[in-house]
Formats: C-alpha cells, sequence, structure tokens
C-alpha cells in the first residue's frame, strides 16, 4: 500500500478501517498513541485476529500503517507460529493456575469436573465436554478474581467495584470510567501471579484512570511480585491462553 493511498482513504473516508494482507488475511490495523511511547512497537494479538502498533503521540497513523505494510513477512511468520486449534478431546492437556492437567473423560462420572494429582476429571457425555471444562475454568476464574479483586481493593484502600468476566480478545481486563472491572477468564489457566498482576493493574486505574507515572509507582507499590515478569509471560503465552476454546 501506497503513502499516498494511505492518506487519500484517511481523509475520503473517516469510517475506513485499516488493514494490512498477511498470508491471505486481512488483518485490521489497531493503532493506539500513547504518552509514555517513545518509539513505534507493533504486536500482533494473541489469537492472530489484529495487528496492534503503539505510537507517540506526536506520531502519524499514516507512518504505522506504512510499517506494518513494511513488515508483512515477519508478521506472516507470526502468523504461521500461532498454535493450531485443537478441539478439546479426552487425553488433552490443559492449563489450569500454570499447571498441565491431563483431560481424562468416563461418561458414568459426575459431570462437574474435578481436579487430582495432574489430571482433571469430567464426566457426562463427551459430545458437551469443552462446554463443561470452559463452564468450570470460568467458575473457578471468577472465583480466584473475587478474591484477587477484594484483596487488591483493600490494599488501595478503595471500594470494592462490580466484578464481571471478559472473553476480549483485545485485552486481559478493563476498568470502566464507572468503576467496574471486567477481567478475562482465561487468565485462570495462567500462573497465578500473572492472573493477579491484571487485576492489580485494573484496581490502580480507580485510583489513576490513566498510564501515567503515578498510575505505575501505585501498581508496583499494590503488586507483591514483578510487574515485567508478569507482562513478559503475557507477552510470550497469552496466544495460548485462547485455545483450547477457539
Amino acid at each position: 500500500m501506497r503513502t499516498d493511498n494511505v492518506l487519500g482513504w484517511l481523509h475520503r473516508d473517516p469510517h475506513w478501517e485499516p488493514t494490512v494482507e498477511v498470508a491471505g488475511r486481512a488483518l485490521p490495523v489497531i493503532v493506539r498513541r500513547l504518552d509514555r511511547a517513545r518509539r513505534m512497537t507493533m504486536r500482533l494479538a494473541p489469537d492472530g485476529s489484529e495487528v496492534r502498533i503503539s505510537i507517540p503521540r506526536w506520531g502519524r497513523t499514516v507512518e504505522a500503517l506504512a510499517f506494518a505494510q513494511s513488515r508483512r513477512d515477519w508478521l506472516t511468520r507470526q502468523v504461521q507460529a500461532l498454535p493450531a486449534f485443537t478441539p478439546l478431546s479426552p487425553g488433552s492437556l490443559l492449563s489450569f493456575r500454570g499447571e498441565p492437567l491431563h483431560l481424562i473423560h468416563d461418561p458414568k462420572r459426575a459431570r462437574r469436573p474435578k481436579v487430582t494429582e495432574g489430571a482433571l476429571h469430567v464426566g457426562g457425555p463427551e459430545t458437551s465436554l469443552a462446554q463443561r471444562v470452559a463452564r468450570w475454568l470460568q467458575a473457578e476464574a471468577l472465583s480466584s478474581l473475587d478474591a484477587d479483586l477484594t484483596e487488591y481493593c483493600a490494599r488501595a484502600e478503595q471500594a470494592r467495584p462490580a466484578l464481571a468476566l471478559s472473553n476480549a480478545r483485545r485485552r486481559w481486563g478493563s476498568c470502566a470510567s464507572n468503576g467496574s472491572i471486567r477481567i478475562n477468564w482465561r487468565l485462570i489457566m495462567a500462573p497465578d501471579f500473572v492472573r493477579r498482576s491484571v487485576v492489580a493493574h485494573e484496581v490502580a486505574h480507580l485510583i489513576h484512570f490513566d498510564h501515567s507515572p503515578a498510575f505505575h509507582q501505585c501498581l508496583n507499590e499494590l503488586f507483591e511480585g514483578s510487574i515485567h515478569e508478569a507482562n513478559r509471560w503475557l507477552k510470550m503465552h497469552g496466544r495460548e491462553l485462547h485455545h483450547p476454546f477457539g
């Protein structure tokens, strides 16, 4: 895509959604301006659904789109490296709180999943196996996230807001202007410190509704672990949390 063509589209159609052709697919390009950004960075969404580019406040959208076009070979390799979606089935390996569990199915067992020594035992018909496991994970996520949120709100001396589970593709957590918090249920598959870092992040937004230095200082004081390590884990393994449930 030529730069002058991009500029023409930007001026003619305010509703135009930019895309980049990657591995035979037109991927949306999401451009975000960040106060803390000092250079342009690009990454693929964990599920491969979009290209995300962060630029400084003074950056130009047209330059970000040209950058995406210039890095199509890199994006193609990233898309091809995505784990293939394989439906959950007996014998599958599932991650729960960062630990692997082998899925063992016995139609005669109770339908409610049960964890025992590295295995997840599930009963009921195999046709609805994946749905039952997903519902169990969501219930476990809600329980853990509820406890995390209560703890961090107490540390921050903030009233505990409403909590809802999210299945968002673009973010792991969000804090609305009214204070309500949504956290991606798939984080129950990640190690505890990763899940808790996301909750702490959103609680810090109850105090600083931005990503200012004051926000980051607040987050570092709230979270007992390393934010850098938690973010690094999500960057390296976040895509895996979008499988095997699609």
